[in-house]
């Protein structure tokens, strides 16, 4: 197996592409995109060529987890922060739709369209990780949950984030005015810098709230595990893509796994939200559930009041 170390260069993209193929590798560096040395084999299907066959039936899966998951959070209709979550999972689901199109050559790299796509999935993943961030501030209560001032807020920036990393993305790759793609400093701070800050802010709040405000330490469990399968996709992809394609002979490369770790990341972002999130029902007092049970048995056993019976 050849061995080839990781080469990290700030600011630039051309080490990180070499190791996996992003999906704006094909649109940044000197020479008209930057190839990995290794990517996983190709198949034919119904006349097409389509790349990343293992990451393709990855995103079915994710597609299929995460349509669940917003299922889920749906049918808590009274659950703290529910709608403001389930934009979140509706967020990542596009994104990873788009993301499936874009690195399985559904959209392929020679299309006209690839750089808008390209443009708008990285916008997409900025918006996500924006969106996740303002939900981990839902639980202080900054605003109340599930009120316009909440949803609109986190709506419009969305919609500013998205456009502005969207643009970004575009001039970048067209090389307009300062933005170049041979030097895409800016591009490279928000994917890398901006993205990985909001996500850290988002573990660092939530370990605060559950410290502070909760008896029960076991959402810690899921905070922690969500930033373990995070960070274990994160070097699976950008540090042992090569390695890991190579010695399972290109039938799989880093994106797979980066794939399911994100994936896995996410789900531990929905089991950490249902598990400090409790419906707030109409007859429930404080954070007490009244023990419907104990009432019922306790009526059956006093004498009925009904004038009827002598």
């Amino acid at each position: 197996m050849a061995k080839i170390s990781f080469q990290f260069q700030v600011f630039k993209f051309d080490g990180i592409c070499q190791t996996v193929s992003l999906t704006l590798c094909p649109l940044v560096g000197k020479f008209d995109g930057i190839e990995p040395f290794c990517y996983a084999r190709n198949i034919e299907f119904a006349g097409a060529l389509v790349f990343q066959p293992a990451t393709l039936i990855m995103s079915l899966v994710t597609l299929i987890m995460t349509s669940i998951m917003i299922y889920s959070v749906k049918t808590k209709y009274t659950a703290v922060g529910r709608k403001e979550i389930a934009m979140f999972f509706q967020l990542y689901l596009v994104t990873a739709f788009l993301e499936m199109l874009l690195v399985t050559n559904i959209i392929p790299i020679a299309s006209r369209l690839y750089p808008f796509f390209t443009a708008a999935h990285l916008g997409l993943i900025s918006t996500t990780s924006w969106c996740l961030l303002l939900n981990g501030f839902v639980g202080f209560q900054f605003a109340e949950d599930g009120t316009p001032i909440s949803l609109w807020s986190i709506r419009i920036s969305s919609v500013a984030v998205f456009l502005t990393v969207g643009l970004v993305s575009l001039a970048t790759f067209n090389n307009v005015g300062p933005f170049t793609a041979a030097a895409p400093t800016i591009l490279w701070t928000i994917y890398y810098l901006v993205n990985g800050a909001m996500f850290l802010i988002y573990a660092v709040s939530q370990l605060m709230l559950v410290v502070c405000t909760l008896d029960d330490p076991w959402p810690l469990g899921d905070i922690c595990f969500g930033t373990l399968f995070f960070v274990i996709g994160q070097v699976a992809m950008h540090v042992f893509s090569v390695a890991l394609c190579e010695q399972v002979k290109h039938y799989l490369d880093g994106l797979f796994f980066g794939c399911m770790c994100n994936l896995l990341a996410v789900m531990m972002v929905y089991k950490y939200w249902d598990s400090i999130t409790k419906e707030d029902l109409e007859f429930s007092i404080g954070s007490k559930n009244p023990q419907w049970d104990l009432l019922l048995k306790e009526d059956e056993k006093r004498p009925c009041d009904s004038p009827f019976l002598i």
